[in-house]
């Protein structure tokens, strides 16, 4: 009978003390003495030092800070990351609403600390984190503490709005231009010029970033003390305040577990408040100011005099994202000084291709489009501004023109940009800058630029491979081939030959070549079709030549057999088998 030994674990003399540290928070409504701060500490440092199995590690205590969000808890983060150290086995808290009142939160952290093994004990409840039942009562304790917050937030809700309603804001807020004095706003003289200033230069024309410079080198700070940005200004343009009054309740918030502030668009309703301190602004004025900048809003970009616009400015809507489309330019790089116009989203001319995927239109094509929807041989400026009211662009390549008396009319276009923009100059340009490039060629080659692939408009590259017996293969092909799948590759002096024949001519000339082709599309079917500049179009067909190689006849068979056996001798087949038995060992793969 086999004999059966039960094997344990060796346990240590002297057990290990567990590091053990405790959680107190208290928020800002709780100022009774069993909830205070320094209660909690002491209560827990005494406690912890009390058993003899535990290790004091400390007590981390958040002071004046709400339960409902993680990360605006300082120590809470820090006591996490002790623990993802190893600097903590026990975590000891007053009760469930103390450690959090968020339950996503609250489930979250217990469920990270309880895969780092650390168990977290929650006095009041009696629950044990590590426990089998310890989840369960938690989610459903947790969802308590979560409506008492809520509770908790209406009431102080409640109490603010009546404080609205009887004209006492909330709390002092901090402005531009005044301080507080008890209860009254008081103007503080310099940092009310400033404010008449930024008034004034927005009622003169100016945008807020021309004030936001003017500011910058008078060296004037904001009210934090830091750089005067455009976003402040806008804000002191729209401030009520600087006209004596106060508007309450302009914003609130929407869920109190995240916390997050929203505008009061109408949701809830606000309270105005006559006379409360001097005004900096009079009331005409700012209203003058409102009516500024609703105009600026609806104008756009025709409103601001610095920017250059054009008939096409704050008209061309992008359907995918709303923003409007925006001039930009195509620089060239063999002449820096010449670009090609095109219209962009402005989503995607700020961030790509993520957020927006309409395709830019150039300027040539879309006056074209214009001219063709208003029935105008050439584009007129004036007939379209006159009728067309907006253009909008609701996926690449198609347009929508929304006419001033009511119509819609859809149109279709391609994009002509590679076409207007290879122009002849162009071509002798790049062949210039090419040949500049790469001295060591002895002339520059005539077809390049001309042989373009008809799947993916890429023009075709050159490409020579010598042979041992001192030949040179030449041939054309596609750089795209792998993805668009034309696998074409016509040999030059076939290339040559087809063009010879289409043009009629006995031997081939780069001179007529260049006058009378415009260019050649070349498919894997061994097809080329000839674009003739006199709009003619020739299609022919070529033989592909064979590779060449070494013939394999009986003799050469023979002798890669012998060439084979002499290479895999004796010491070589030794040497592989070693290797594939250490890759096999390193790999962990069963040896044979």
């Amino acid at each position: 009978m086999a004999k059966i030994t039960k094997l344990e674990r060796a346990m240590s003399q002297l057990p290990t003390r567990k590091k053990v540290v405790a959680y107190a928070r208290i928020s800002e409504e709780s100022e009774r003495l069993n909830h205070s701060l320094s209660a909690q500490i002491s209560y827990y440092s005494n406690l912890i030092q009390k058993h003899p199995e535990w290790e004091y590690a400390g007590v981390y205590a958040d002071s004046g800070i709400s339960g409902t969000r993680a990360e605006r808890r300082p120590e809470f983060t820090r006591m996490v990351a002790d623990c993802e150290t190893g600097r903590v086995d026990i975590i000891l808290t007053k009760s469930i609403s103390r450690f959090a009142r968020n339950t996503v939160d609250l489930l979250n952290t217990v469920r990270h600390l309880k895969e780092l093994g650390i168990e977290v004990r929650f006095e009041k409840e009696h629950i044990n984190s590590l426990s089998g039942d310890g989840e369960l009562m938690l989610s459903i304790l947790a969802s308590f503490a979560q409506e008492e917050s809520r509770s908790i937030s209406e009431n102080v809700k409640w109490g603010t709005v009546q404080r609205f309603k009887k004209g006492i804001p909330n709390g002092r807020f901090g402005i531009y231009g005044y301080r507080w004095e008890g209860d009254k706003l008081v103007i503080q003289p310099e940092q009310a010029k400033i404010v008449r200033l930024i008034y004034d230069n927005f009622l003169a024309g100016l945008s807020a970033e021309s004030t936001e410079k003017q500011l910058e080198d008078m060296g004037v700070k904001s009210y934090t003390g830091r750089h005067f940005g455009n976003t402040s200004i806008r804000q002191i343009l729209v401030n009520i305040t600087y006209t004596g009054n106060l508007l309450l309740q302009k914003e609130y918030i929407a869920d109190p577990i995240s916390g997050k502030t929203k505008k009061n668009r109408g949701e809830l309703p606000q309270y105005f408040v006559e006379n409360t301190h001097e005004a900096i602004i009079p009331m005409e004025v700012f209203q003058r100011v409102q009516d500024e900048i609703a105009r600026r809003r609806e104008l756009g970009a025709l409103a601001n005099w610095s920017i250059q616009t054009s008939c096409f400015t704050s008209k061309i809507k992008c359907g995918c994202c709303g923003k409007s489309y925006q001039h930009s330019s195509r620089k060239r790089q063999e002449d820096p000084n010449a670009s090609y116009p095109i219209w962009i989203c402005g989503t995607r001319r700020k961030t790509g291709n993520a957020e927006c995927t309409n395709k830019d239109i150039p300027e040539p094509m879309l006056k074209r489009a214009c001219a063709a929807v208003l029935g105008l041989d050439e584009f007129d400026e004036v007939r379209f501004s006159e009728q067309i009211e907006r253009i909008m662009i609701p996926e690449p390549n198609e347009m929508i023109f929304h006419f001033k008396d009511g119509r819609t009319v859809p149109h279709h276009w391609e994009s002509t940009m590679r076409k207007d923009c290879w122009t002849q100059e162009r071509r002798e340009a790049t062949r210039k800058n090419r040949m500049g490039k790469n001295p060591s060629k002895k002339h520059q080659n005539p077809f390049t630029g001309y042989l373009r692939c008809p799947a993916c408009g890429a023009f075709f590259r050159r490409q020579t491979k010598p042979y041992k017996d001192g030949t040179m293969r030449i041939y054309w092909h596609c750089p795209n081939s792998t993805r668009c799948g034309n696998t074409a590759k016509p040999p030059e002096p076939i290339l040559k030959d087809m063009l010879t024949e289409a043009m009629g001519i006995e031997t081939f000339d780069e001179n007529a070549f260049h006058a009378s082709v415009e260019c050649i599309e070349l498919t894997g079917t061994y097809e080329a079709t000839i674009h003739m500049r006199n709009g003619e179009q020739i299609i022919k067909a070529w033989i592909p030549t064979p590779r060449k190689g070494y013939p394999h006849t009986e003799a050469y068979k023979a002798h890669m057999r012998e060439v084979s056996k002499a290479m895999w001798t004796d010491e070589r087949k030794a040497e592989m088998s070693r290797r594939m038995k250490q890759i096999r060992s390193e790999k962990k793969w069963p040896n044979p």
